[in-house]
């Protein structure tokens, strides 16, 4: 039986809890795991529109003085970078589902033309889990009587939840209401900053916003916050200042 590997899933490790955390005593376990593709498309979905849009507004500003035209830039690297993920990710889950679908399809079309093979196939994943062999024959009968055993298989054997099941029109939205949202930051310091501070203080609060951005993002995946802030920041500083002797290159021959 074919088993599609999903990059997404690979992901997840950073969503593991603090190393030394003690959640027994506060009560039920936390698992993070459903919050994954949320996290992901939030996340880097403003990310991205702070760093790219604040890369933009940067080489500009660095280039020329002019307020109109840092701005002009900041707002259409804000439309078309938002509209790009928005498109992207729609194409990119959609794709996703269309697998999980096609997977589903198969797996119910196996199970009327072969329920016994599939029955043994179940009993193999939980031997392989550790089961005994009587125990997972036992399982294996049990599962393979109940209405849902579609489900069952799709679950133990494919790895996909039927009840959530990749959605493209809210992975996009998400996406793009997010990039949008972090491409705001920068417009607005450009915005109100004077041209001797402009460079300066788009970088600065840039930076800033990384840094919350990475300490949100470990808080609500739990882990740990300091990896996550040096990772985005770390990459911001790069790509302004290579933004920034782009810009200043650029206005001098110019």
């Amino acid at each position: 039986m074919l088993r599609v590997m999903r990059t997404d899933r690979s992901r997840r490790a950073d969503l593991a809890p603090p190393v030394g955390s003690d959640r027994s005593a506060h009560g039920p376990e936390l698992h993070l795991a459903s919050r994954a593709a949320w996290l992901r498309a939030a996340v880097l979905g403003a990310n991205d529109g702070l760093i790219s849009t604040a890369s933009l507004v940067v080489g500009v500003a660095a280039a020329s003085n002019d307020r109109t035209a840092v701005l002009v830039a900041g707002i259409a690297g804000l439309t078309a970078g938002a509209l790009s993920m928005a498109a992207g990710e729609y194409v990119s889950v959609s794709s996703q589902r269309d697998v999980e679908l096609s997977d589903l399809a198969r797996e119910r079309a196996e199970l009327a033309a072969s329920p016994a093979a599939e029955r043994d196939e179940l009993m193999r994943i939980y031997q392989d889990r550790g089961l005994s062999p009587a125990l997972s024959a036992q399982v294996a009968d049990e599962l393979s009587a109940r209405e849902d055993v579609a489900e069952v298989h799709a679950r133990d054997e494919l790895g996909i939840n039927p009840e959530a099941l990749a959605n493209p029109v809210q992975a996009s939205a998400v996406s793009a209401l997010s990039f949008a949202l972090g491409a705001v930051l920068p417009i607005l310091v450009a915005a109100v900053a004077g041209a001797s501070v402009r460079v300066v203080m788009v970088m600065a609060l840039t930076l800033v916003g990384l840094a919350g951005l990475g300490w949100l993002s470990a808080r609500i995946g739990g882990s740990q916050p300091g990896r996550s802030v040096a990772r985005v920041v770390v990459g911001g500083v790069l790509a302004l200042v290579v933004s920034l002797l782009i810009g200043r290159l650029t206005g001098s021959v110019v």
